[in-house]
């Protein structure tokens, strides 16, 4: 999985990066709340772990500026010295899915992190997995279209299970890079474009069939599914009210504007 990670504290976030890693996660790394919302511009992550004191923005404005910007699906780990009930309910209420309270345990630190990964992105790890009229046979690494085998080369089966496992997900180019081929600064965004031409044209992937993959200019990809109910994630309880400050704020609306150009008409086929 992708986890952000948001701390100062440059030593701990070495540890909890080379953690996650022996764990076969890809972590990145930010030291201020302000590369981590501008990095949101262009970059998805499966979960965020984040401090509560930072030098710029304070934790909780953080958690509620991301979850306003990227809805419900990112589970977030919140990270402080703090410790009292009250400071639970806080960052709880603002959207944190969890808390812990340095100094950290790493063993406990990588327990929790599966088991946000796990709530939040729930998948089949039988040999069989079906989504609508597609169904992927994962011993013999076959996928087929109303029972019909769909011919694909590697690459191509594993682009195509990871977006049926992520649909309804907006996922960054460099997000799909690093899961499909292992390390994005080897790969060119034009093998991914001709990638994601192929597999919708192989796995005819249009409304009548329940799928369709869309192409968010400067972000990256999206699987939609139509009406299939296939991928819907789990409601989560609303968050807090809370009023955000100026300089929250204007980072938010620089954040934001690729998804307002989104619903604008920029979405487009590649």
């Amino acid at each position: 999985m992708r986890i952000a990670v948001l701390d100062d504290d440059l030593l701990l976030l070495e540890q909890i990066k080379g953690t996650l890693e022996c764990h076969h996660h890809v972590c990145h790394t930010y030291a201020d709340g302000t590369s981590l919302l501008k990095a949101l511009r262009l970059e998805t992550f499966d979960l965020l772990i984040t401090d509560w004191h930072l030098p710029d923005i304070e934790g909780p404005e953080i958690v509620q500026t991301v979850r306003e910007m990227s809805g419900m699906q990112l589970p977030i780990l919140f990270i402080t010295r703090r410790n009292e009930e009250r400071d639970v309910i806080e960052a709880l209420s603002r959207g944190a899915d969890d808390f812990m309270s340095k100094p950290l345990r790493m063993g406990e630190l990588v327990a929790r992190t599966a088991a946000l990964l796990r709530r939040a992105f729930p998948e089949s790890m039988g040999a069989r997995m079906a989504f609508g009229v597609y169904s992927f046979d994962a011993d013999k690494r076959a996928l087929y279209v109303h029972g019909q085998p769909i011919e694909l080369k590697n690459r191509e089966y594993e682009l195509a299970l990871f977006m049926f496992r992520n649909a309804g997900r907006l996922l960054s180019r460099t997000h799909l890079r690093e899961a499909v081929w292992g390390d994005a600064s080897e790969t060119s965004s034009r093998s991914l474009d001709t990638h994601m031409s192929r597999l919708r044209t192989k796995l005819e992937l249009t409304e009548a069939n329940g799928y369709t993959i869309s192409a968010i200019y400067g972000m990256g990809y999206r699987l939609d599914p139509l009406n299939t109910g296939t991928a819907s994630a789990p409601p989560r309880l609303p968050i807090a009210e809370a009023r955000p400050t100026e300089r929250v704020r204007d980072l938010k609306d620089t954040v934001q504007r690729p998804l307002r150009d989104e619903a604008q008409g920029s979405v487009r086929n590649p």
